[in-house]
């Protein structure tokens, strides 16, 4: 059941705002042609043959806005000390298995948006990471057989609220991760046949220009084939859902004295293969 329009499969799927609708487009450099589906879901279960595709338009000759390549994933599935590097900086040990939590979709966001600070957080910090986008069901799925259940990738940037993750009683995991506007995600994901290997991507972070982190996807602890593996023993894996797979070392909390978020910075998240993902910062009273 893995999408395979060949005409699409070498370009990138986003979702746009036009002025009357959203779409979900192929992306072709500074052209895009609109897909005529309703969700990402229904173009990965889709028939690739009854898919519908209109004229290609250059993004100069529209008014838009990118939204989320997704809107409604099913779940959204994170890792945490997912880069040794990154366990060692947090104070943390090598897990000996993956740590797991999630975001709620509201937290998604954009490229070209805005992650809000929340009136009742401080030190609000930044997570680059590989986003993986499920292509069909699965459920125990070997190892072996797993990246056959990817359907592409995406950059993700896993805000997080340390000082609920760490500094409520109990570890606040959930609440800190999943504020509104907690997960910017895309522009576009790129179907998985156009990565050449998932496990060696660069992957870095800069914060207003400055790069903060900078690593390789080979570095992760547990690699994308064993995660999805491993997540669909307790959890049937559905088309569309996503799976943050760890950032590495470098986070603003780690660092002296310690980076965190505030109006008006920006961030910038590059992963090989991938469009660029790039956003703001905005306080909570700036927005309307």
């Amino acid at each position: 059941n893995r999408f395979a329009h060949k005409e699409c499969i070498k370009l990138k799927i986003g979702q746009i705002q036009l002025e009357d609708r959203r779409a979900l487009v192929c992306v072709n450099g500074d052209t895009f042609q609109e897909i005529e589906v309703n969700s990402l879901r229904d173009l990965i279960i889709g028939n690739p043959a009854s898919i519908q595709f209109k004229d290609s338009q250059a993004f100069a000759s529209v008014q838009y806005e990118w939204l989320p390549p997704t809107t409604d994933p099913g779940k959204i599935i994170c890792i945490g000390r997912n880069y040794a590097e990154h366990a060692r900086e947090s104070g943390s040990d090598i897990p000996e298995i993956p740590v797991v939590f999630n975001k709620f979709s509201s937290a998604l966001t954009s490229h070209l948006g805005q992650v809000v600070l929340p009136e009742i957080s401080e030190e609000v910090d930044f997570e680059a990471e590989l986003v993986i986008v499920i292509a069909r069901e699965g459920r125990n799925i070997p190892r072996e057989k797993a990246l056959d259940y990817v359907f592409g990738v995406t950059c993700g940037n896993d805000i997080s609220a340390r000082d609920w993750q760490k500094g409520r009683p109990g570890g606040q995991w959930l609440l800190g991760k999943t504020f509104d506007t907690f997960a910017p995600l895309g522009p576009t994901i790129v179907t998985i046949d156009e990565i050449n290997d998932v496990q060696d991507l660069g992957i870095s972070l800069t914060l207003n220009g400055e790069t903060m982190q900078s690593s390789n996807t080979s570095h992760m602890i547990f690699p994308v084939d064993f995660l999805i593996s491993h997540l669909s023993k307790f959890c049937t894996l559905e088309p569309g859902d996503l799976i943050f797979t760890g950032t590495p070392e470098g986070v603003g909390a780690a660092r002296t004295p310690p980076v965190f978020l505030k109006p008006g910075d920006e961030l910038s998240i590059k992963i090989d293969g991938c469009d660029d993902l790039t956003h703001g910062v905005v306080a909570a009273d700036q927005v309307n």
